[in-house]
């Protein structure tokens, strides 16, 4: 390319191999990630050199990670975090520990030095993040004993970098004169400061200021305010050493109840799966096919020695914390491959001169190869359980986990939506309230209704709220052409969804029944036939008669409204119609009504005369 599109050549390359790659392995059933890893390994130096010199490229898409982690705390609130903190310290310190110690016992074994076997082997215990969060989002078991159990297992290595990358150069030989304790105690109070910075930061400063840039109404300012805010949270936490993932999380958890929760998740979500797509390619091109070829024997027993010591303690483990036994393949094998903090570990190691530029390679393309194994590995433990379970009688055994209940989803917060909301709630149902009005929020909020921030007309928004799972949606728009605009997209992307409307007029009526909406109701008809009762009643009519009365117009008023559904854009024909109508209705009321009359007369008559009836 000539110098001004020199630019241009990176994202093209990077485009052109996912887009290759990954529909390919999925049509293999391998997986995205895999499609990913192997488009890297193609597209870097070791093979085709498309791309010769990517050194910055892992440290861009490590935000990839960042909005991932971000993502999770949002759909964490610090209530149910805080019930996790047993499985986050115990079982997370337990995997930590637990693989770092028997992936030593093999390393002492084999006569390596203890300190550096202990520092290569807690680089080892690591696993990564985004790949077994991806898995789980691909394979819709977020929500699942196994999911949650990952995710604690997940949080706890991201809480432990610190000292472990801090326990390295006090493990090196001399690096215990070199740093001294002051600067370990620094380094810990900056963590602990920028920690603190976060949480009274967040509940302090992040919702006030998202509602006044929500009120701008711009929605591309709001998008870059969310992104401002998860690339300053990993600024942050970067100063001070600590992971940026996790300062990512902190700030996610603490938006986990704010009502602005849906629209960041729908902002973010693009970016964070092509950066994450991103990361995997990096992992991929830095897979060094030399170091393999020049000690394939050392890398072999690496590989296999970490994936057979964390598939031993992991398996423990799962039977331990009671993980139902179709979930355990999952648990274990997304948790035994070797993770990208070790990458890490291993550079400081090397740094430090605890290990040399030979071993170090050996160890990271150990790790690349236990991340490119994993999706593999996940195929293979899918089709062991299904035959232990077809030989245990269990083929139908998916449903030890009860799937997450369907949920009802609300657009708009109005008049409406409150009284159906309210309505749901008092029957023990729950239900996904969406607008994009910020002050309705507020005030809605500050009485005590969960109702969240964000555009329902977005097929995306809709997505981020649950559509693609939900079996009921209730259009409670003001506006008629957006009411419509949710109808059409719910047909169009969610066919399995029941949708509930009100209709302001006649019109809007018919747009929602040419929109497919099969349950619809008019905004002020209802409430006036009511007030046509009352009035019936306050001129002697019974009160059930009443009642008979109104329902019999409402089903003769439905019946003409079906009727003129045809005659949409022919005025002269809709004005016709609606005169034939009520003409026919009034005769049939007229006819019922001289009927009932000589009814009447005839009982009275009968007794008069003393005859019967």
């Amino acid at each position: 390319m000539n110098h001004h599109g020199a630019w241009l050549q990176l994202p093209l390359v990077f485009l052109a191999a996912a887009v290759l790659a990954v529909p390919l392995a999925r049509w293999l059933r391998l997986g995205s990630i895999l499609g990913y890893l192997v488009a890297g390994l193609l597209i870097g130096p070791q093979v085709l050199g498309l791309v010769p010199n990517a050194s910055a490229i892992p440290e861009v898409a490590e935000l990839g990670v960042v909005l991932m982690l971000f993502l999770v705390g949002l759909e964490l609130e610090p209530k149910r975090l805080w019930a996790m903190r047993r499985p986050i310290f115990g079982w997370g310190s337990v995997q930590l520990l637990g693989c770092a110690a028997a992936l030593t016992a093999v390393g002492l074994a084999l006569g390596y030095p203890w300190r550096l076997t202990v520092v290569v082997s807690l680089g080892l215990a690591m696993s990564s993040t985004a790949v077994a969060l991806a898995v789980l989002a691909e394979r819709n078991l977020g929500r699942t004993t196994a999911g949650e159990s990952i995710l604690s297992v997940a949080l706890l290595q991201d809480i432990a970098a610190i000292p472990v990358l801090a326990l390295v150069p006090i493990l090196a030989v001399g690096g215990a004169a070199d740093d001294g304790d002051g600067q370990t105690w620094l380094a810990a109070a900056k963590a602990v400061g920028a920690i603190v910075v976060i949480i009274f930061g967040g509940r302090l400063l992040l919702r006030p200021a998202l509602r006044w840039i929500a009120h701008s109404k711009t929605p591309e300012i709001f998008t870059a305010a969310a992104l401002l805010l998860v690339m300053g949270t990993a600024a942050l936490m970067l100063a001070v050493g600590l992971s940026m993932a996790l300062g990512a999380f902190l700030a996610g958890v603490l938006l986990a109840e704010s009502e602005y929760r849906r629209e960041l998740e729908t902002d973010l979500e693009p970016f964070k799966g092509l950066l994450l797509g991103l990361f995997f390619i990096a992992v991929g091109m830095g897979l060094d096919l030399k170091a393999v070829a020049a000690q394939p024997g050392v890398v072999a027993a690496l590989v296999a020695a970490l994936l057979a010591c964390k598939i031993v303690v992991l398996a423990l483990m799962a039977k331990a914390m009671k993980i139902p036994l179709v979930e355990r393949p999952a648990f274990v094998i997304l948790l035994a491959q070797g993770g990208e903090f070790g990458f890490v570990v291993f550079q400081l190691a090397r740094g430090e001169g605890m290990i040399d530029a030979a071993q170090n390679s050996a160890l990271v393309a150990a790790v690349a190869l236990s991340l490119a194994l994993t999706p593999l590995l996940l195929t293979g433990g899918d089709r062991l359980m299904s035959q232990k379970l077809a030989r245990r009688g269990l083929k139908g055994a998916r449903a030890e986990t009860p799937p997450p209940p369907s949920p009802i989803i609300i657009a708009g917060s109005g008049r409406y939506g409150q009284v159906v909301a309210r309505m749901l709630r008092a029957s023990g149902l729950e239900a996904t309230v969406l607008d994009h009005d910020s002050e309705a929020i507020e005030s809605l909020r500050r009485f005590g209704w969960t109702v969240y921030y964000g555009d329902a007309t977005r097929l995306d928004m809709l997505r981020t709220a649950g559509a693609a799972s939900a079996r009921i949606l209730v259009i409670a728009i003001d506006d008629i052409a957006q009411s419509v605009a949710i109808a059409e997209l719910a047909r169009e992307h969610f066919p399995q969804l029941t949708v509930v409307a009100r209709a302001r007029n006649v019109q809007h009526y018919h747009q929602l029944q040419a929109a497919g909406v099969g349950h619809i109701e008019r905004e002020t008809f209802d409430a006036a036939l009511m007030s046509a009762r009352s009035v019936l009643e306050l001129t002697g009519m019974e009160p059930h008669a009443a009642r008979r009365q109104a329902m019999r117009f409402r089903r003769h008023n439905i019946e003409v409204l079906h009727r003129m559904l045809p005659l949409q854009g022919d005025e002269n024909a809709l004005i016709a119609a609606a005169k034939l109508g009520r003409q026919q209705f009034e005769q049939q009321m007229a006819a019922e009504r001289e009927a009932d009359e000589a009814h009447r007369q005839a009982q009275r008559g009968g007794w008069d005369a003393g005859t019967p009836p």
